[in-house]
């Protein structure tokens, strides 16, 4: 193989992907991975150490399926109804 050729690497099954993280520290990657797996259901994760002292996180996840309904972040922030007191309430 000639060194300037990218390393032939074998494909996820149909419907995965393979995510890989990089990040200057271990919970940068983690925080990326979690909302990854509120979009999609995934496997475990494996991180290694990168060059430079950071941190390479890889991930399967299945593309085929939600992990979750997803919604949007308007929705995610307002408060659940119903939890104001009644006007009768002092």
């Amino acid at each position: 193989m000639n060194r300037n050729e990218p390393e032939a690497e074998a494909l996820p099954p149909p419907g995965h992907a393979e995510v890989r993280i990089v990040a200057a520290t271990p919970d940068a990657a983690r925080m990326v991975a979690a909302a990854l797996r509120h979009c999609f259901a995934g496997g475990e994760q494996r991180s290694y150490p990168a060059p430079g002292g950071g941190t390479r996180l890889h991930l399967t996840v299945d593309t085929a399926h939600t992990a979750e309904p997803v919604r949007s972040w308007l929705a995610t922030s307002r408060p659940p109804s119903g939890t104001r007191p009644h006007s009768e309430e002092p």
